[in-house]
This record gives C-alpha cells, structure tokens and sequence, in this order.
C-alpha cells in the first residue's frame, strides 16, 4: 500500500503506521514497527479491554457501583459518570451528560483493583498483554493515559478487536456500540457533538464533524486518538483496522493530516 509512506510527510521526527486486516494480519507497515511511543489516551482501549476481560471473569458487572454516587462500572467506560475531564469530583448526575473523563478511568481501575485484589497495571499484563504477546507494552503511569506501546504490539490489539480470542465476541460487539445513545458533548481537539457516540471505552465515529477520521470511514468506525499523537481505528466496512504513533502532540497538524491519511488507507482497501 503505497498510502501507508504518506507519514513520510507528517511534521514529525518520527512515526510508525500499520494497517490490520480482518483476520489479524499485517497489510502494509512503515516507519519502526519496534519503536516505543507513550499512547497517551489510546491507553483508554487497553484499560476498557481488561475491564470487558474482568467482566467476563466476574470481578465486577457493568453495573457494578463505581465511581461517584449512582456511578457504576459502564458510566465510568462510557464518559457518563459525570466526572470531570482530570479531576475526581462530580459534574454532573450519572447518564445525563457524555463528559470525557480521565478521573473516570482512573477511578474504573481503581475498582477494578479493589474487586479483584490485584494492581490494575498487574491484572492488564496477566490478562491482555501477556495472552496477545504484546511484549512491549506497559502501563506506566494513568490507566487513561500512561501506557507505552509499538505500532507492532498495537497491530496484535487491533487483530483482537476484529477477531477477538480473550472476549466473546458479543461483548466486543456491545462495546464498540453506542452506549447512553443522544448524549451530546466535546470531543477533545474536536469541539461540541451532537451527539458524542461513545461505546464502552471505545469512540464511536457516527457523523461526528470534524473529527479525526476520514470522510469515508463509515459511521460504526470505533477507536481513539491520543494527545500524544497517536491513534486506533478500526473500520468494520473496510475489515481493516490502521494504527499511527507519532512523537509530535497533537494539534493542528494532525487534525489535517490524519484524516487524509485515514481516507488515503480506506481507498486503497476497496
């Protein structure tokens, strides 16, 4: 694929890309495939993916309490406990507002350590790092916001999240839905939504306008962008999923490059 050398061009020192087909496997890579890139919030896939492998486990239930009061477990993966963005005190009442929430995922595994008896870092690695082989990756800092990962590792994630091994595949399904649906709310880097689609962890692409994505990425396109410059999509129609790290924050640039880049990748897999 010849679209995959475009990051050749991105305003950064370094970058690494790989798209992923349906059943795992490599399509076309460029850049370092070993290089090391903290993810900042593409972390919250990895963090929503080992509560769904908790959940199934039985360490807690979506509708376990957590987080403020009248919280559970599914407003906190959702962006619906009415947290705010980096602090832990409320905003809002629970379900009524999709206010995007570090504090949130901080306290998800906070619960999750408290219900299964082992550091969230350490239940991650056992469960989803190790299980993938993905030998790379840790958690270094915020459940929302500290993992370290490799666009070879994060290629092993997005080949689960089409063809799932450690879940059912009916609990990948029902994450990567709309969750609290007609919720509206900002889109960090993005602005205002009407509404914000959110699954359970998971961004939802909808026909949110801007955003990071492409214009033919198709509605149920599901992922997440980090601050950091990265991102992880994954596009059902396509049977593809793409995975970018770069060592430039986002900002503008990105937010022109990217979707280019997005669309470039989605017409080369038609």
């Amino acid at each position: 694929m010849d679209s995959v050398r475009m990051i050749e061009d991105w305003p950064v020192d370094n970058a690494a890309t790989v798209v992923v087909g349906a059943g795992g496997e490599t399509v076309a890579a460029h850049g370092d495939q070993a290089r090391e890139f903290p993810l900042a919030s593409v972390s919250k896939l990895l963090t929503a993916y080992a509560a769904l492998i908790a959940i199934e486990e039985g360490v807690v239930e979506l509708d376990t309490p957590a987080g403020p009061e009248g919280s559970t477990v599914r407003h906190l993966l959702a962006h619906t406990s009415g947290l705010a963005f980096d602090e832990h005190r409320a905003m809002a009442e629970p379900g009524t507002r999709r206010l995007y929430s570090n504090a949130g995922f901080e306290q998800l595994a906070d619960a999750l350590t408290e219900h299964s008896e082992i550091p969230f870092a350490d239940y991650q690695a056992e469960a989803l790092f190790v299980p993938l082989g993905m030998k790379a990756t840790k958690l270094t800092g915020s459940p929302a916001s500290g993992a370290v990962s490799t666009a070879a590792d994060l290629a092993l994630f997005a080949g689960e999240l089409q063809r799932p091994t450690l879940l059912d595949p009916a609990t990948v399904t029902e994450a990567t839905s709309v969750v609290f649906p007609g919720l509206n709310g900002v889109l960090p880097g993005f602005g205002h939504q009407k509404p914000n689609d959110w699954g359970l962890g998971f961004e939802i692409r909808d026909h949110k306008s801007p955003h990071w994505t492409g214009s033919r990425s198709v509605p149920e396109t599901f992922g997440h962008f980090g601050q950091s410059g990265t991102f992880l999509w994954v596009d059902p129609s396509a049977g593809a999923a793409c995975v970018a790290l770069t060592d430039r924050a986002f900002g503008p640039w990105a937010a022109e490059v990217w979707p280019a880049y997005t669309d470039a990748v989605l017409s080369e897999l038609v």
